[in-house]
């Protein structure tokens, strides 16, 4: 598929955390992009406020439902690409209210592939998650792992998965399915794993996460969004596949403590009180594959798409039912989002002498059973973004 420069095209969940950088970076190739947010009264468009308002200025924003098919059709009406990022994604608030997840994610998705069947458009990018695999069978985890959901939230994406899959066997709908794997970086929600570390480092020494074992394929936001531009402007050989999209290496919630504590200055202890039972923590070692490359500090190299990756776990994932929210002690959280606090710190750097000097290193998406390379970009390595 060609390039997106000047080229029509709609993202969904525009006003989400991988949504705006996704909007900024079209802007950036020159695309004509217009995103839809969720409709409020506040006329609130998430993190697209936060973004600088001359990139927004480029932006076609349209407020609207998922659930509501005109809306939907109204926004895919003359865009020749759609990534479909627009979803209900809360997992303990899964488990309270699974019908809003079904409706947004399902029915949300099935509205937005009729409407891009409808109108003809040229590609459509859907995004999952890796949730859907749920515990481990086989390690490392590949596209052809059981999907065995473990949360309402994950059963409503593989709904979607397999909708938008249905709609390519069925109609020829020129869909690819992108899985991420635990994106992280600036504009994410305090509840994930890296602001949940960093937020409680900045309120005190102690931190209580539960279990520092289980270990994470960790990638920065902007090469979760340089994976979904390579499917955008992949050829054909993408499209009816389902690409995994991560490192292909990992990092332990210990060694994201132990970094944060660096980057704080502080020595910070861990209250395992919240850690599950030794049979439900699954962090376990990647098959990094050949030629995949391992930081001097453990940590991976930002921004490697592979189809080979360990088992996804969650130590802030709720236990089979709802939990209360809960608050860092007196720290207001919104607040340091707001003020950028914790932003400088998921966009941090590590010292110098704890990375490899001089890597590069290429973003790519590798198109599963051809093993063929649809790359985006070569640049030097991004030194220290935590847990890249």
């Amino acid at each position: 598929m060609a390039k997106l420069d000047g080229r029509p095209v709609l993202v969904t969940g525009a006003g989400g955390f991988i949504g705006g950088h996704l909007v900024a970076r079209l802007v950036a190739e020159g695309a004509r992009v217009r995103g839809l947010v969720h409709y409020n009264s506040r006329g609130d468009r998430g993190t697209l406020d936060w973004l600088d308002p001359a990139v927004v200025a480029d932006v076609e924003v349209v407020a609207g439902e998922l659930r509501d098919v005109e809306s939907v059709a109204r926004a895919v009406a003359g865009v020749e690409v759609v990534v479909h990022l627009g979803a209900q994604i809360a997992i303990p608030y899964s488990y309270v209210n699974p019908r809003d997840f079904v409706e947004v994610n399902a029915l949300g998705s099935l509205n937005v592939a009729q409407a891009a069947l409808s109108a003809g458009v040229a590609r459509v990018i859907h995004t999952s998650t890796s949730e859907v695999y749920g515990a481990a069978r086989t390690v490392p985890i590949t596209e052809d792992h059981p999907l065995e959901p473990q949360s309402p939230y994950a059963a409503s994406k593989v709904a979607a998965d397999k909708l938008m899959d249905s709609f390519h066997r069925s109609f020829d709908l020129p869909v690819a399915i992108v899985r991420p794997f635990n994106t992280y970086g600036p504009h994410q929600s305090a509840r994930a794993i890296l602001p949940t570390i960093i937020t409680q480092a900045l309120a005190g020494p102690a931190l209580r996460l539960g279990s520092l074992h289980p270990r994470r394929d960790m990638t920065f936001v902007e090469d979760t969004v340089a994976g979904l531009v390579a499917a955008a402007q992949a050829d054909e050989r993408i499209v009816g596949r389902t690409v995994q999209l991560g490192t292909g290496t990992d990092v332990s919630v210990g060694e994201m403590v132990q970094v944060v504590g660096e980057l704080l200055g502080k020595e910070l202890g861990v209250d395992g009180s919240r850690a599950r039972p030794a049979a439900q923590q699954r962090g376990r070692a990647a098959d990094l594959g050949p030629g995949a490359g391992r930081r001097a500090d453990g940590l991976a190299p930002a921004g490697r798409a592979t189809r080979r990756h360990r088992p996804h776990d969650r130590v802030d994932r709720a236990p089979r039912g709802p939990v209360p929210g809960r608050r860092v002690r007196d720290l207001d959280v919104d607040e340091l989002v707001a003020v950028g606090v914790v932003d400088d710190l998921l966009a941090a750097r590590t010292p110098p002498a704890r990375l490899e000097r001089g890597a590069a290193r290429r973003v790519a998406v590798r198109l599963p059973a051809t093993g063929a390379r649809a790359p985006v970009r070569e640049e030097p390595e991004r030194a220290g973004e935590l847990g890249a």
